[in-house]
């Protein structure tokens, strides 16, 4: 079973009729024990960084999310739940994230003359091919992304796939049980299908 962890800050219903379109098992849950008992997290998210932990706080849900993922439990970061998984915002300086994956997020620099936030259809440049969660997606497919931050990587290894708006950015991260999408695979039509079909077949 799948669950989606609802701290009141993501599209968690389009999320859930994505994975059940794959035949998954799914919960939508903010319970500590429906996480544990769940073989797979996602962690959905739209919003502000520094409300969206000051939530996660709130329902405690910060040490679960830390102890399934360190007992190797599959978890996927989705956009503002996948810049969570990082140490530090600078959308919010003073609240640390959650500090599985090394990094900070960054704001798009307006001097490159983009539009923020980068909002829209982008390409994935694929980097990591043997990465799960990219079996049958190729460089140059096309994503939706929604977002004003981006997640920098203190080791660019994590990186399986980069965007470019302005600068090459992490659209796709992974670190051993831990994968994060900075666009919607619910609102990415085939291509975000086929990405959320491989994670509930892993």
């Amino acid at each position: 079973m799948i669950a989606i962890i609802d701290y009141g800050m993501g599209n968690i219903h389009s999320v859930q009729k994505a994975l059940q379109s794959h035949g998954a098992t799914t919960l939508v849950t903010n319970k500590v024990d429906d996480l544990r008992r769940c073989n797979k997290l996602v962690l959905p998210g739209v919003g502000a960084f520094a409300d969206a932990m000051v939530e996660l706080a709130k329902q405690n849900l910060i040490s679960v999310i830390k102890e399934e993922i360190k007992k190797k439990k599959l978890f996927l970061g989705i956009c503002l739940g996948m810049q969570l998984l990082f140490e530090r915002s600078q959308e919010a300086k003073n609240i640390e994230g959650l500090g599985i994956l090394s990094g900070e997020v960054k704001f798009f620099n307006y001097q490159t003359g983009i539009k923020v936030p980068h909002m829209g259809w982008n390409q994935l440049s694929v980097k990591e091919s043997s990465c799960p969660l990219l079996k049958d997606i190729t460089s140059g497919s096309y994503v939706y992304f929604c977002h004003s931050y981006y997640p920098q990587p203190d080791d660019t290894n994590m990186v399986s796939a980069w965007a470019h708006y302005g600068s090459d950015f992490a659209a796709l991260v992974w670190q051993d049980n831990v994968f994060g999408a900075q666009f919607h695979p619910e609102k990415s039509q085939e291509v975000g299908l086929l990405l959320l079909r491989n994670f509930v077949e892993m």
